[in-house]
């Protein structure tokens, strides 16, 4: 097939920025393999299709997928779609409704304790929407709307339509409204601190200084929480390529020094030539200080840049220099904090001071106690290096925590289905799940405001798993049998599904018909469906389709569209949208039959704040004062002693600084490898990478040693939240006196649904602190966890994490 270019409306200053291809043919060595997707089922055909991780070719023989291959023009393509064959028709998946048995037969009047631990009865579809309808209508004339809690909080599965979030929370506001919840796992405490101190949170979503900016214009990176390669290996609603590695692999040839100041050394660190520095874990911002300390002491700090575009450091200047509460947060103080030596503190800020530099920060910093501390350092470092606004100087907090951020979005992306308007005004911050079930009526400070958690009585989750995205799941256990009625939607008996009342099957991305689109992305995708739905499995649209039926509002929820009425619909609005950016997108029936569109590649010389840098007044930042605030007189009137009004050290209650006998090692729970959080470990690759069946955990050796511990023992993991067995890893790529474990493994219980069990499978979070990180934003703090490892001896139970509940 031959490419096609398609010309827009004369507009813009380059031919190349109207240009689109049509990528039918653009592989031409591909030419066996047909890219015009059928309406009908394929049989026998190789097809084109997308996902959270990438775009990637799949073989569908006698109506089954069999193999998938990577997107020929992805560069760095992730293993992770090799487990797509096998999940889809993996044991896990659910083959039918179901309903729990004693809650089927009583309904409210069941007990919540027993969920995950009875065994299930099969519906057919007509019974468990009716059910599922009686408990909505029931739920609401008992209670109201703010009892329902319908957030579906999680990253679900590829595709602009099939949002099952976006369905969930569509279909329960014309319900007459739903608790939803704000803020994410992901950066919830920074993206609450940002709009403080920045305007809005453009240095988390983007676009923030190019990558290309950085080869040019960088001499130096720092990195505080490090880079790895794999956490860019994923990105919302898909991608057609992973460009993080190939970025920074470029500032390696182009000569740019990187340092990684990290507990943990990644694999990146020995592949770039980086200089690692183990830090203890949650000191970063004793780091920052000191280094800011330096600056100043020295002369070194850009004071005239400080003057003119930021407000609030006459407040800040004091408690660096110590004449506040009389310590000095020099390099000596931080020291003693982070164990990184003072002399190379000392002589990181006059390097930085010298050299163009980039601070990336990652996510990960602030998922911990006074996690927004890190963040509002690093804005503090920036500004005092004076380098914000210029080519390939500044900061940026995503660079390396997800693909495809640091280009500026397009402006042609697909939109996705809507949510609806919410009637209920009530939310939650997302960590906070199991107070709000725990404490109906409770008070609760967030961000400024006094809020009271509801008392929910019916939750409905569909493509999330909380059951591993939250913390201290002995708590959240507890907490999970309060609702009267717990509804979940998902193709697979993740641990979430087992702990439901009643369970709908759904339909994967490969057994349904979709768009893949990131704004982040040059490439929009047909997902054309491959294979017929495994089992009783229906699409989340007919199942809410079906349910709205039964509750008068079909037409409402569906607006008299079938599955590809709603693409044909959310491609057309994209093409319209290409119309105002002078560019003309093919007809969807050519979209669909070529199988791609690909977008001029993004203007690749932005740098973040250039235009505020350029002129201060007329490109006023949306805070208070216009300016970046160092100190913020608005967080400081909160009256926070868990976040005040300018970075600062606050000593968390779980670190190394308080380490004692019963739990002297730290913890960190890492992004994954081999899946995205908990999707895919029911995939080969997960599964391989396990221990005796456990999940690894890094152990330094002398740390191991002290324990007995040597690589492939199984150890239990504990404190006084809970205790999971994990496999042993003894690698000197982590520092002493830290444990490393990736999150993700399904939870399995020595004892289903009782908590304090043990965990069989390794999941951290059995451990972790269920505590906001501070209460201007209550987000999570899962990297504030001390804990204790033990060799475990004798016969090791049986892994049943991924076996399919009892059917009575």
């Amino acid at each position: 097939m031959a490419v096609r270019d398609l010309f827009g409306i004369a507009r813009g200053p380059s031919l190349d920025r109207r240009r689109f291809l049509l990528a039918g043919g653009a592989a031409a060595a591909c030419a066996a393999s047909s890219l015009k997707p059928s309406f009908a089922l394929p049989n026998d055909r190789e097809l084109l299709t997308s996902s959270h991780w990438g775009a990637f070719r799949a073989r569908v023989v006698d109506g089954r997928l069999v193999s998938v291959a990577p997107f020929e023009r992805d560069p760095f393509p992730t293993a992770m779609i090799q487990n797509f064959p096998a999940i889809l028709y993996d044991k896990s998946r659910i083959a039918k409704p179901m309903a729990r048995k004693s809650w089927l037969e009583k309904r409210e009047k069941s007990d919540g304790a027993d969920r995950g631990k009875e065994a299930f009865v099969e519906l057919d579809w007509d019974q468990a929407l009716d059910i599922a309808a009686e408990e909505m209508q029931r739920v609401k004339a008992a209670y109201g709307n703010e009892s329902f809690y319908a957030a579906s909080y999680g990253w679900a599965s590829g595709g602009r339509f099939h949002a099952c979030d976006e369905m969930t929370n569509r279909l329960y506001a014309l319900h007459g409204g739903y608790v939803d919840d704000l803020t994410n796992y992901s950066f919830g405490a920074g993206m609450v601190l940002l709009p403080h101190l920045l305007g809005s949170n453009q240095a988390i979503g983007g676009p923030f200084t190019t990558w290309p900016s950085l080869v040019r214009h960088t001499k130096l990176i720092v990195m505080f929480g490090g880079a790895t390669f794999k956490n860019a290996q994923v990105t919302w609603g898909g991608s057609g390529e992973h460009t993080t590695e190939k970025w920074l692999r470029q500032c390696q040839a182009a000569g740019i020094e990187m340092i990684a100041i990290n507990p943990v050394r990644e694999d990146e660190v020995g592949v770039l030539g980086m200089e690692w520095r183990p830090i203890r874990p949650n000191s970063d911002i004793a780091l920052m200080l000191a280094l800011c300390h330096t600056l100043l002491t020295e002369h070194l700090a850009d004071l005239a840049f400080v003057e003119r575009y930021t407000v609030g450091f006459e407040r800040a200047r004091p408690y660096l220099l110590g004449e506040s509460d009389g310590q000095p947060k020099d390099a000596d103080w931080a020291a003693e904090l982070t164990e990184v030596p003072a002399d190379w503190i000392r002589d990181l800020a006059r390097k930085m001071a010298a050299r163009r530099t980039m601070i990336m920060t990652a996510w990960s910093l602030q998922r911990a106690r006074y996690g927004e501390q890190p963040w509002w350092g690093t804005v503090l470092l920036a500004a005092l290096l004076g380098q914000i606004g210029l080519p390939g100087g500044g900061f940026g907090f995503s660079y390396t925590s997800i693909n495809g951020y640091a280009f500026p979005p397009n402006n042609v992306s697909v939109p996705g289905f809507s949510r609806g308007r919410n009637p209920v005004k009530l939310r939650i911050p997302v960590a906070r799940i199991a107070d709000m079930l725990l404490q109906p009526g409770q008070p609760f400070e967030f961000n400024g405001r006094r809020m009271s958690y509801p008392d929910i009585r019916m939750i409905h989750w569909a493509g999330g798993n909380p059951f591993h995205h939250h913390q201290d799941l002995n708590r959240l256990t507890r907490a999970w049998a309060k609702p009267e009625t717990v509804i979940v939607q998902e193709p697979w008996w993740t641990p979430t599904a087992r702990r439901a009342d009643l369970v709908l099957p759904a339909t994967t991305t490969m057994e349904r018909n979709d768009i893949g689109a990131s704004p982040r992305d040059r490439y929009i995708f047909a997902m054309p469906q491959l294979v017929a739905p495994v089992g009783e499995a229906r699409n989340d649209f007919d199942i809410y389709a079906d349910l709205a039926e039964r509750l008068g509002y079909r037409a409402d929820f569906t607006e008299n569209r079938d599955e590809m009425g709603w693409l044909r619909h959310l491609y057309g609005r994209a093409r319209e949208r290409a119309v105002a950016e002078g560019l003309v997108l093919p007809d969807f029936e050519t979209f669909w039959e070529d199988g791609l569109v690909v977008m001029p590649r993004p203007e690749d010389q932005y740098v973040y704040l250039a235009d505020f840098r350029a002129d201060p007044e007329a490109n006023a930042l949306r805070t208070p004062s216009g300016r970046i605030e160092l100190f913020s007189e608005k967080i400081a009137a909160m009256g926070y002693d868990d976040c005040p009004g300018q970075a600062t050290w606050l000593e968390p209650e779980e670190w190394l600084g308080r380490a004692n006998e019963d739990t002297p090692l730290h913890l960190i729970s890492s992004h994954p490898q081999h899946r995205l959080h908990s999707q895919m470990d029911n995939g080969p690759l997960a599964r391989a990478s396990k221990i005796q069946g456990r999940e690894p955990l890094w152990l330094h050796p002398d740390d191991a040693s002290e324990r007995g511990l040597e690589t492939g023992d199984v150890a239990r993991l504990f404190n006084a939240r809970g205790a999971c067995q994990v496999g042993v890893i003894v690698s000197d790529r982590v520092r002493p006196g830290v444990a490393m474990i990736h999150e993700g493994a399904w939870i399995d219980p020595l004892e289903p649904g009782v908590p304090g069990s043990l965990d069989k499978h390794g999941n951290p979070n059995l451990v972790t602190w269920d505590i906001g990180s501070s209460r201007l934003s209550q987000a999570c703090a899962a990297q504030s966890a001390l804990v204790q490892i033990e060799k475990t001896d004798g016969p090791l139970p049986d892994i049943t994490a991924y076996d399919p509940p009892e059917v009575a």
